[in-house]
């Protein structure tokens, strides 16, 4: 796997890369579309890619272990073939699974036990098991096993949960570099950087990562109940000191303004469910603001969705039509409000791109914030 930067914005840690990977190049800064259940929930993934301009998606490690379960997809041949989704895929460390399961897991130096939200069966994730889960699901980029604090939690809390992350990462890269792709194609394994809102503890988890020598780093444990400005300055924090010369990789961020804020201070790689999640409950996403499509004021608006937006459903679809399939909870409302917030961020972060690289990326950003957060 190869990352090359090829424009650095002059007045802050902004850039533009390309990160190589046997399915094809991602160019950077993207957003990954989150795909559970190998799937962006609702859309094809024909127009994920074709109308939305995806170029990577990211696969959640834990529920492809409770369903289908790693006998369908290694019969399958890996998740993309079982997905026919043919480019680039990142699986995530079932790390923030095991957060949201606080009321029925327990944590210790073996792993993680926890019960299925499906049928309540008993499991145990290990470093060693979650590395073999990862292979067998074939992603191009796999991220290490960590325990994800909450965004307020103590500070000998967040010290003991980076310990346990630290112990377990050491035997991610020990099974890692003992095993090997299943299916014929590179994969890389992410560390993740954790230590909650401390900044002692944030920069002690970036410098001890540096050991690795890994393709690329993740930064987790933001956006989980800590303060905006908090989640920025820990990404500050991190990002003096991850290699300059590797991705680096924000789970789980965010809105519209958190991914440019993030892109500012040097952030590579965004997913987030928001896009699909908020869509399904009539929240659009554009350049000028948010709309809450089920306000009544829409309901005899026959304009476009989206004048300038990119996906088909942006310029074929009214407001007035969209609010009625929403309030209805007719499905393909759901469809095309989905499809349309995927798309707004996939042109957001190519926007970006591209004033990285003519040099007017802070005037834009900053412009462009102003905009991003009013209620329309």
């Amino acid at each position: 796997m190869k990352f090359t930067i090829r424009h650095t914005d002059p007045a802050s840690a902004a850039r533009v890369g390309r990160l190589d990977t046997d399915h094809g190049p991602v160019d950077t800064p993207i957003f990954m579309p989150v795909g559970t259940a190998a799937a962006v929930k609702g859309i094809f993934h024909r127009d994920v890619r074709d109308e939305a301009r995806a170029r990577i998606i990211l696969a959640n490690t834990s529920p492809h272990y409770l369903r289908p379960g790693m006998q369908i997809i290694e019969a399958a041949g890996g998740v993309h073939r079982f997905s026919t989704w043919d480019g680039p895929m990142l699986t995530d460390s079932g790390g923030f699974q095991v957060f949201s399961l606080a009321a029925c897991r327990k944590l210790t130096d073996e792993g993680c036990r926890f019960r299925s939200h499906i049928d309540g069966s008993p499991h145990l994730f290990t470093p060693e098991s979650v590395i073999d889960t990862e292979r067998s699901i074939g992603a191009d980029i796999m991220m290490a096993f960590d325990e994800c604090p909450p965004g307020d939690a103590p500070r000998d809390y967040a010290a003991k949960s980076l310990d346990l992350t630290e112990r377990w990462l050491d035997r991610c890269f020990e099974r890692y570099v003992r095993t090997a792709p299943k299916y014929g194609h590179y994969q890389a394994l992410f560390p993740i950087v954790q230590g909650c809102t401390y900044p002692d503890l944030r920069e002690r988890a970036a410098r001890n990562v540096l050991q690795y020598d890994a393709d690329g780093y993740a930064i987790g444990g933001l956006a989980v109940g800590e303060p905006t400005e908090t989640m920025y300055a820990m990404i500050e924090v991190v990002n003096a000191i991850l290699p300059q010369e590797k991705p680096r990789y924000l789970m789980g961020v965010g809105t519209p303004v958190n991914i440019l804020e993030g892109i500012e201070r040097g952030v590579d790689l965004f997913d987030c469910v928001m896009p699909t999640r908020n869509g399904r409950n009539g929240q659009l996403f554009t350049q000028e603001g948010i709309i809450n499509i089920r306000n009544r004021k829409w309901a005899d608006d026959f304009s476009p969705i989206d004048p300038q937006g990119t996906a088909f459903v942006d310029t074929l679809y009214t407001k007035a039509y969209l609010h009625h399939l929403v309030v209805c909870r007719e499905m393909l409302g759901a469809q095309i409000a989905s499809l349309h917030n995927i798309a707004f961020y996939l042109r957001l972060v190519a926007a970006a791109r591209e004033h990285i690289a003519a040099g007017d990326f802070r005037a834009w950003k900053t412009a462009a914030v102003a905009k991003l957060s009013r209620r329309l």
